[in-house]
């Protein structure tokens, strides 16, 4: 009540003191050792695509709500969040313009087409990645070995990632651990993206639940097929997919049935894809695949009244 008025709003009444920024300052944050791990393993072109996505991303948001005479919401970070995952699908020697192209697929298609932030029902950075891996399918499969220090793509020397080898023996658990391999820049190094993941579980921004079912999904199920269990969690985008993607608010289950449904069904995908498809990997779809299974989950899983 306030000067004699009372004021009346529906349920729930949920006060926090944290807002959209500072969630998504805490993502940023959390990214920060991937960041420095791409740097160091891919060398100075690493910041340069993520600086290129996020620019993207800014620029995009900014526009299009500017266009469409919508508030403007750069201010609550969302966009820098989109733009460092999608960079951080993307391999290192990719040209910039095609960067610059997912984050306008990022922002613009996936996110402002339908409302903005909180509408979009697949994760922005994750339908960037696929539409751009089905419109320059050989930018997008062409990795480079870790350690090049260049800026130039044509200098680099380009290779198959360790899902895509047929002699995976050659490579350690500690190499796949430490980012020591082919692949696309921010998902190479499984124990940065873990440290992220601790930080973010830490300030109860993620819940621990759907890393964990999805990893442990990929580990039941491959073990199960007679694969080595640890290679296929430490390889390929799992980590990154599991820990920042397939938590987004957003497109994720907000129950805790739901979010156990969702982590396995992105698990089940993802094996069956890299085992029986083309594709050497399938994180990215899966976690789309099940973004839009979303509704359903939690229409099945919410509490009915009665």
């Amino acid at each position: 009540m306030m000067n004699g008025n009372l004021f009346l709003s529906p349920a729930p009444h949920i006060k926090s003191s944290n807002s959209t920024q500072k969630i998504m300052l805490n993502v940023i944050v959390a990214t920060i050792p991937a960041i420095v791990a791409s740097a160091i393993i891919f060398g100075i072109r690493a910041l340069f695509v993520i600086f290129v996505t996020v620019l993207s991303c800014i620029i995009s948001e900014y526009l299009s709500r500017k266009i469409t005479k919508r508030n403007r919401t750069i201010n609550d970070l969302s966009a820098v969040v989109t733009g460092i995952l999608l960079a951080f699908s993307l391999p290192v020697n990719i040209k910039f313009s095609i960067a610059f192209l997912g984050g306008i697929i990022a922002i613009v298609v996936t996110k402002q087409l339908f409302g903005g932030i909180g509408q979009n029902f697949v994760n922005p950075a994750i339908c960037s990645r696929i539409i751009l891996m089905v419109s320059f399918p050989l930018a997008m499969s062409s990795w480079p070995n870790p350690y090049n220090r260049t800026i130039f793509p044509c200098d680099m020397t380009t290779t198959a990632t360790p899902l895509a080898r047929a002699d995976v023996v050659e490579i350690s658990y500690l190499d796949l651990f430490l980012g020591n391999c082919p692949g696309c820049l921010g998902e190479v190094c499984a124990m940065a993206l873990l440290l992220g993941g601790i930080y973010l579980i830490s300030k109860n921004i993620i819940s621990p639940v759907i890393p964990l079912c999805f990893i442990g999904t990929v580990f039941v199920l491959t073990a199960l097929f007679g694969q080595d269990p640890l290679f296929h969690v430490l390889s390929g985008g799992l980590f990154l997919g599991a820990i920042f993607m397939a938590t987004d608010y957003v497109t994720s289950p907000i129950t805790l049935k739901g979010k156990i449904i969702f982590a396995i069904g992105c698990g089940i995908i993802t094996v069956f894809i890299r085992l029986y498809g083309v594709l050497p990997e399938g994180v990215s779809f899966s976690i789309l695949l099940m973004n839009i299974l979303v509704p359903h989950i939690e229409n099945l899983t919410l509490r009915k009244k009665g």
